[in-house]
């Protein structure tokens, strides 16, 4: 099946291209740093990487900003508050928190791709309050309750 892919409005205030798909399938575009000169990410800090991107999507729709896995397992370097929500009303440039989880420091190069970004629908809610709630077979069973891993 074939899905019409959603409209994006882009501005790029970078020297890199915008985001791609780097297969058919891929589910992630692959957002790169904007930094004019090499950064440095010392071992356990987190720093703060623009990506000259701003975005207009719909306004049911949020960027999800998560790790790219081959950064993860090949430095120790991951998206701290993963995934980053970006909401449909924000305008300012996309920027991803990156943190070292490893012993050694990391040189952070301009056009590098540092993380990857999904776009989901969502829907919105409204509370209803109520004395009780439905029936369930789970009810309060909570962390662990069907099984360890």
């Amino acid at each position: 099946m074939h899905h019409t892919p959603l409209k994006v409005k882009v501005i790029n205030r970078s020297p890199n291209p915008l985001p791609e798909y780097q297969t058919q399938d891929s589910a992630g575009l692959d957002l790169r740093a904007w930094c004019e000169n090499d950064v440095l990410l010392k071992a356990g800090e987190k720093i703060l990487v623009g990506t000259g991107l701003y975005i207009e999507m719909p306004s049911n729709c949020e960027g999800q900003v998560r790790p790219r896995s081959g950064l993860a397992l090949k430095h120790g370097v991951t998206v701290l508050n993963s995934p980053g929500t970006i909401d449909p009303d924000y305008r300012g440039e996309i920027k991803v928190l990156l943190i070292n989880h490893s012993s050694e420091d990391f040189i952070i190069h301009n056009g590098e791709r540092i993380a990857q970004m999904i776009f989901s629908s969502f829907n919105k809610i409204e509370w209803v309050e109520s004395g009780e709630l439905q029936h369930s077979q789970r009810m309060q069973g909570g962390y662990g309750h069907t099984g360890v891993v």
